[in-house]
């Protein structure tokens, strides 16, 4: 098993005065992990740039460089990926240690189902708690032969040289992920691979797969590919709006903030977070906007705005769960009740975030009723206090902006994996004007 990141890590975050400033946020991270994986099984050399060398993504590179692709890295966010080949990856000397990543993990459990060699997946203590089975069962569908704990977790056995078939698979529960794998392994499979979603996810697989020159047929929630090479091509990632939220609430909640974020993702399946926010009330305004390798991308001004109390739309819900832990901080800060339901998903995620989420408010003095699939949070006063973030990088930022809007200094232990998504952080915040140290042991 991973080792993990052990470092001790604490942020201790005092109340801070306005946010003001110009800012970009690190490269994307889902779009990211898809550029390292279509261009180390594409034919030709690819050139990503922006690229987020966080600890997740650099799992994944680690993971194909394991399978025998050259990938330089010129600048930290810049890589150069010979691919093999759709046929051209060989087996790992061992096990493939995914860190923290689930989204390597999936993603990598599809793609390998298709390969003639034998892989192991393993991750940090975290990763090897998390659900497999949910990419396993329908991939099993298509032939693949794989084995995890009778608990659906890792360690995932893939045995090489399976023949797989193309299958008609309707998502039970909406999942990127899911999706992601079941097209990357119909890459290898016979027959067509059709997906059925049962609400939108984020599409940055079939985005990509269409870059690097691949079929993709797409209908209504139905997305197709079928058995076919990928060409080389040059990928420009755009800042992660996922590591945006947290700035968005942070200006938002904050008096007199006003904060410029460039160069930000703003992919229809990823942007609910913006709607969300401005439902509560945010000022948030898109600037300048364009594309960026097919993806659209947009600088996003956002100035501090009193914020109420919201039903979260449930149509919003599964485009925006990443974006939890931010929101449900600028909830604690509305006027009124914020209610969340249909949330489910944040059970399973690198901590339960709903009972992370829970413990870490009720500690400021937030008043925090959860539930089976969400919460409701009663907006109040923030309070210093000390909160523990289970490990889990978006907890821990979460609580970090919190501080920076709360009457005393916040405390936010088990810190460490804040870099598997967005390394820098407490530079980052600290460079607009947040009152931030980060303690390392």
């Amino acid at each position: 098993m991973s080792a993990g990141n052990t470092a001790n890590v604490r942020m201790r975050v005092a109340p801070a005065g306005p946010l003001r400033g110009e800012l970009r946020v690190p490269g994307d991270k889902s779009i990211s992990h898809r550029a390292v994986m279509l261009g180390a099984i594409a034919a030709g050399t690819s050139r990503i740039n922006g690229f987020l060398a966080g600890e997740d993504t650099l799992a994944t590179l680690r993971a194909f460089r394991q399978m025998g692709v050259t990938i330089d890295r010129p600048e930290a966010t810049t890589l150069v990926i010979h691919g093999a080949g759709r046929e051209g990856l060989r087996a790992a000397p061992g096990p493939l240690d995914l860190g923290n990543s689930g989204t390597s993990a999936r993603l990598l459990t599809g793609l390998l189902a298709g390969q003639e060699f034998d892989s192991e997946i393993i991750g940090d203590a975290s990763l090897m708690q998390r659900p497999m089975g949910r990419v396993v069962e329908p991939l099993r569908l298509m032939g693949a032969e794989l084995s995890c704990t009778e608990a659906g977790t890792l360690p995932l056995r893939i045995r090489g040289g399976a023949k797989l078939q193309g299958i008609e698979f309707a998502m039970p529960v909406a999942s990127a992920q899911v999706k992601s794998a079941l097209l990357l392994a119909g890459l290898y499979a016979d027959g067509e691979t059709c997906v059925s979603e049962p609400a939108p996810t984020r599409d940055h697989t079939e985005r990509m797969l269409r870059m690097f020159g691949v079929d993709v047929r797409a209908g209504g929630s139905r997305i197709c590919v079928n058995r076919q090479p990928l060409r080389a091509t040059d990928v420009r990632v755009p800042a992660d709006i996922s590591s945006a939220a947290f700035f968005l609430v942070a200006a938002s909640i904050i008096p007199d903030s006003d904060l410029l974020l460039t160069g930000v993702g703003i992919n229809p399946t990823r942007a609910a977070v913006i709607d969300i926010l401005r439902g509560m009330g945010a000022r948030i305004d898109i600037l300048a906007s364009g594309t960026t390798t097919d993806e659209p991308v947009a600088d996003l001004r956002v100035r501090y705005s009193p914020l109420r109390g919201i039903r979260i739309p449930a149509e919003l819900v599964p485009i925006a769960i990443d974006e939890f832990p931010a929101i449900l901080v600028a909830a604690a800060c509305a006027d009124g009740v914020t209610v969340l339901s249909g949330a489910a998903e944040l059970r399973v995620k690198e901590s339960d975030r709903i009972a992370s989420m829970t413990d870490g408010l009720r500690a400021l003095g937030i008043t925090v009723e959860p539930g089976t699939d969400g919460m409701t949070v009663t907006g109040g006063v923030l309070r210093g206090g000390s909160v523990d973030s289970a490990g889990d990088h978006r907890i821990a930022m979460a609580f970090a902006i919190a501080g920076c809007r709360a009457s005393g200094e916040v405390q936010i232990s088990d810190c460490a994996n804040v870099d598997t998504s967005f390394p820098g952080f407490a530079g980052c915040l600290a460079q607009v004007g947040g009152n931030v140290a980060e303690l390392r042991q």
